[in-house]
């Protein structure tokens, strides 16, 4: 068999809570021309003169509370090392090894690939930790890794795992963690995914075609199978039919949006519209997220709350997710051997 290297790629989180170390993670973060995809100048003026000066003392105190629920460490990376540990004892009698790295900030993607350089691999492996593809999360990632690799004078053999929303393991992990919940007690159930810029989405589609104009809502087909917006809904649909969920028991939403001109629907007004409604107790679920992040722990499960609350609901129950959970690494051994 060949030597195979395998990269798990994750978005990244700060160093520490500090506001010195947030505002240095946001500013590679947003300056990544992928996540805010504007010309050069105006994206650096925007970035470093306005959101990171401003956004990183309020994002110090988050990620503060954040490290409070990991015990002290970003609970994303603790998450993914775990996965990573896991994965690599499924290969541990055959030449295949598990690396991890962050997109933004550590370990970095430079660090961690030339360490993979050395190893003199005839195979590698890309898989970032995004099931459904998003030129900002997944896009951004696979970019910067051809790009350290193109600088290599001997290139290996490349497989890159673009998306996997469909994957039984990673499905199945998120049906067990909702196991954990009685979903009989719940007036209301949201799916909840990372929110993009519309124009995203649209520029999968070829000439003025959009978003929009395709069904992406109710199905898969040639020209949108690498949309986010319909991976999510598609996502949505595989969960709730192992769940036996109908139509109208859940929403599918988006969080974190920065505009109006994101996708919606906003799930902090769907929190708000469900509440009116005399909604008490909502379960989440937050599939676009393998490991519990700010996200999920702090978005949904204290802010969103909070919002709920004000408007007569009383309690937001956020389902774990996969994060080393057992059905999620047979997901992933199965991705990376189907490309060995």
């Amino acid at each position: 068999m060949k030597k195979t290297g395998v990269l798990l790629v994750q978005l990244g989180t700060p160093d520490s809570p500090k506001t010195k170390d947030v505002r240095r993670y946001l500013s590679e973060f947003l300056n990544d021309p992928r996540v805010i995809d504007i010309p050069w100048l105006g994206r650096t003026i925007l970035v470093n003169g306005i959101i990171v000066p401003f956004r990183a003392p309020k994002s110090a105190k988050i990620y503060k509370d954040l490290w409070k629920f990991g015990n002290g460490v970003s609970p994303l990376k603790t998450h993914t090392q775990s996965v990573k540990e896991k994965l690599q004892d499924r290969f541990k009698d055959s030449r295949v090894d598990i690396h991890y790295a962050m997109r933004y900030q550590n370990p970095s993607m430079y660090d961690v690939m030339e360490t993979m350089r050395k190893e003199h691999y005839d195979h590698i492996v890309v898989l970032p930790m995004f099931p459904q593809y998003a030129s900002a999360s997944s896009g951004s990632a696979i970019a910067l890794a051809m790009k350290i690799m193109s600088m290599w004078w001997s290139t290996p053999q490349v497989s890159i795992i673009s998306q996997f929303w469909d994957n039984e393991g990673y499905i199945d992990s998120i049906i067990e963690r909702s196991k954990e919940f009685d979903l009989k007690k719940y007036d209301h159930i949201m799916f909840s995914y990372h929110g993009l810029p519309e124009r995203h989405v649209d520029k999968v589609y070829e000439g003025e075609d959009r978003c929009a104009e395709e069904p992406c809502e109710s199905e898969i087909n040639d020209r949108n199978s690498m949309c986010y917006k319909a991976t999510c809904f598609a996502t949505t649909r595989l969960i709730a039919g192992k769940l036996g969920l109908k139509e109208e028991d859940y929403t599918v939403c988006f969080q974190s949006r920065l505009s109006k001109n994101w996708l919606m629907p906003f799930s902090d007004v769907v929190v708000k519209e469900q509440a009116k409604k005399g909604a008490k107790n909502i379960l989440a679920f937050s599939p676009a997220f393998v490991a519990d992040c700010l996200e999920t722990v702090i978005e949904i499960g204290d802010e969103y709350l909070e919002i709920f609350e004000e408007h007569g609901g009383e309690k937001i129950q956020l389902v774990p997710s996969s994060n080393d959970h057992e059905r999620f690494i047979d997901g992933l051994e199965e991705l990376i051997k189907d490309r060995l």
